[in-house]
């Protein structure tokens, strides 16, 4: 069987992303009254990081053991990764010791290699790009908090600031299932037009919308869900005095902020946090926050995701059949005495 990647929400349809939310759904559920199905029983999950990370470490490390499998965690410097080795014979090698592939790297290529030449299924845990599994996460999250009576398709969400990887995501996946999406950002810190030629091409076909302002006030009126990230990343800590005069205060999610918006709307940050930076404790501690639901189903994401890539593809012998390749073996062995 050809392996399915988790790359891009892009490379799926619509109701491939929502039959995925709904499985997520029905585990969370199961996992909630003890009963989480061990379905992919002794399958083994590779993880590689080449940047550590609190949530995608332990969600997906706990999600495959409490599915029945094991994880194996290599970090920097402990196995070839396009250093000594050529990536894709770490892809192809890796492939023949597990059955699922998650890697974070530091550039979407690297993870566009290793899908390339993996034989099993890869899972984006993060690029520079994007950060498909967050956002996967961030859909059910909203879709456990939006008010009765709405529909998916009803919801407005608010991304305000920098166009980061999660705010290429979260454009994309927002677009994809038909919602209304905001970004508020000074000019400069704006997505990309890639990025608007794309979410508008969902839209087309979704009947969402897109939208890019430099007026944050604006951009929560109507809003469901206020998002925000941190303003700078792996690589531009030379950025940091620049980026925080163009952002501070008028793109920091604050009590006043936050008060522009509905009374409903929650608000959301995939953390790590910088907090009295992009949001205050005032707003990230209210009443209105949903972060730590959001974190917790990153765990129930991550199950998701890896029983819906891995369990069409593990063989399932029967008993009789395990029972007789187990006695084959004990023969063989008696014999040797």
């Amino acid at each position: 069987m050809e392996p399915k990647h988790f790359i891009d929400t892009q490379d799926f349809t619509k109701q491939e992303l929502l039959d995925l939310i709904e499985l997520i759904r029905l585990i969370k559920s199961a996992d909630k009254q003890g009963a989480t199905p061990r379905l992919l029983p002794d399958a083994s999950l590779a993880m590689l990081f080449e940047e550590p990370s609190t949530r995608t470490r332990i969600s997906f490390e706990v999600g495959i053991v409490e599915l029945g499998g094991h994880a194996l965690y290599l970090k920097p410097g402990e196995i070839h990764l396009g250093v000594r080795e050529s990536l894709a014979d770490t892809a192809k090698v890796i492939s023949r010791y597990v059955d699922v592939i998650m890697a974070r790297t530091l550039k979407h290529e690297t993870m566009l290699g290793l899908a390339e030449h993996a034989t099993v299924p890869v899972i984006n845990g993060l690029t520079d790009y994007n950060h498909p599994t967050q956002v996967v996460c961030d859909v059910f999250t909203m879709m456990e908090h939006m008010q009765p009576g709405k529909k998916l398709e009803d919801l407005k969400v608010t991304f305000v600031g920098d166009a980061t990887n999660v705010l290429s995501s979260l454009m994309l996946i927002c677009t994809k299932l038909g919602m209304h999406f905001t970004h508020a950002a000074p000019v400069k810190y704006q997505a990309p037009r890639q990025w608007l030629d794309w979410a508008e091409e969902n839209c087309r076909e979704s009947g969402g919308t897109v939208r890019v302002t430099d007026d944050p006030i604006d951009a929560v009126k109507d809003a469901d869900f206020i998002y925000t990230d941190l303003w700078w990343w792996v690589g531009q800590e030379a950025e940091i005095p620049e980026r925080r005069a163009a952002f501070m205060p008028k793109y920091q999610v604050n009590r006043d902020l936050l008060s522009r918006a509905p009374a409903h709307c929650k608000f959301m940050h995939c953390l790590p946090a910088s907090r009295g930076v992009e949001a205050t404790d005032e707003v990230m501690d209210s009443a209105q926050s949903v972060i730590y639901d959001q974190a917790e189903n990153r765990l129930h994401t991550e199950k998701g995701l890896l029983v819906w890539l891995v369990y069409p593809r593990l063989q399932r012998p029967g008993d009789a059949f395990k029972k007789e390749q187990e006695e084959t073996v004990l023969k063989f062995l008696a014999g040797m005495k």
